[in-house]
């Protein structure tokens, strides 16, 4: 890890995941410095959504060490290691489906552990105008674009410090997938840190200031985009592109 004069906003440290009996993680390491963009790539499989689920604490490792601004956070639950600043978004969305779009919103909204409060209805709205168009149709009236507007914005209204994505823009029609990465570009020119799952190299390059390669488990390559992009055999060789 490089050496700074604070702690990195999290870090990872020798993460061994499993599921049963199952092995998948094979000491992981990654950090994200405060207002840093970073990716996980990698092919199907290779560990990317299990290393979100152990940093989040719904897979916690059996070994490694996660911490929140140097401050261990390794047997933290899931809630509270979101009141740490940390939003998630999962693959599946996971929002309440019998509830409003103004509802899914109102239950998320809180301030940041250091009392920022600046992402309100009114701004998340701004961002998201179609979700403003929706306020009063239920989670499961939404398109799947919808859906994924309003996993953002939930995670917005909790003021975080950090957005974990995962497969930002998976299943997305062309045109959403455009507008998510508008939105997550906006994101990252706000200061907010966010890691990013997803499949479109070329969308995540240009927005990425480190990324991180996985395969079977382990971490395969650490380095920033401009790297990556001079170096084609890694996608090759990784990436399958």
């Amino acid at each position: 890890m490089t050496p700074s004069a604070t702690p990195p906003l999290l870090a990872a440290e020798g993460l061994h995941t499993y599921y049963g009996d199952s092995h998948i993680l094979h000491g992981i390491d990654l950090h994200i410095e405060p207002g840093e963009t970073i990716s996980l790539m990698g092919r199907n499989g290779m560990g990317k959504t299990t290393t979100l689920r152990s940093i989040i604490g719904l897979t916690p490792p059996r070994q490694g060490r996660i911490t929140i601004r140097g401050k261990d956070a390794s047997r933290l639950s899931t809630h509270q290691i979101i009141r740490q600043g940390i939003a998630f978004v999962p693959e599946d969305r996971g929002i309440f489906p019998n509830l409003s779009v103004l509802e899914n919103l109102h239950m998320a909204a809180r301030k940041g552990p250091s009392g920022r409060d600046e992402w309100n209805l009114a701004r998340v709205l701004e961002l998201f105008p179609r979700l403003g168009e929706r306020l009063n149709h239920m989670g499961n009236q939404l398109s799947g674009g919808e859906q994924q507007m309003l996993t953002i914005a939930r995670a917005l209204m909790t003021n975080p410090d950090l957005i974990i994505l995962d497969e930002a823009t998976e299943g997305l029609a062309p045109l959403i997938r455009l507008e998510i990465w508008v939105v997550i570009r906006h994101i990252k020119s706000t200061g907010i840190a966010t890691i990013i799952v997803d499949k479109d190299i070329n969308a995540l390059l240009p927005i990425c200031d480190r990324n991180y390669i996985l395969n079977k488990g382990e971490v395969v390559y650490h380095g920033r985009s401009r790297e990556l992009l001079e170096n084609p055999e890694l996608h090759k060789q990784y990436l399958g592109v």
